[in-house]
């Protein structure tokens, strides 16, 4: 007759609880982004992987280069991007309009995703182009120190 060891069993319990509550964390992470994306406020993006990198494409559409800041720390990638509109009256243009709501003015947007491997942040490359932020991360192990990505 084989004795268990309680602890080992509970410690079996708390992976999978951790798993789990992981799981449900990430649902409710995808079901917010679901949400601000379908009320066209959030980033809507895909992620996938290979053997050797994890990328992650996210629309962008009507940002500069310069209006967008990319984060990677902790297997989870930041996205943010800032941007104001300034509306200026041309010659000949209407200059006696009255606005009663201003939206288009500044728009600010982000999404933080988490990325299903560990990545060198450091070596992260990313590209922006018609609209489509493209980050591909090479996978490695884990590290700890975050890094800031530059979009070309």
């Amino acid at each position: 007759m084989t004795r268990r060891d309680p602890f080992e069993e509970m410690e079996r319990l708390f992976e999978r609880m951790s798993r789990e509550f992981e799981r449900i964390g990430e649902d409710l992470e995808a079901g917010f982004g679901d949400l601000e994306t379908g009320l066209g406020r959030g980033i809507t993006v895909d992620v996938a992987e290979d053997e050797s990198t994890v990328t992650v494409t996210a629309d962008l559409p009507g940002y500069d280069r310069d209006d967008i800041d990319a984060t990677a720390s902790d297997r989870t990638l930041t996205i943010a991007a800032e941007r104001d509109e300034s509306v200026e009256s041309d010659a000949g243009g209407d200059d006696s309009l009255e606005y009663h709501r201003r939206e288009r003015r500044r728009r600010s947007v982000s999404r933080r995703v988490r990325l299903p491997s560990d990545v060198d942040e450091t070596a992260a490359e990313a590209t922006y182009a018609n609209g489509v932020l493209t980050i591909e991360l090479p996978k490695t192990d884990a590290d700890g120190d975050g890094h800031r990505i530059d979009v070309e």
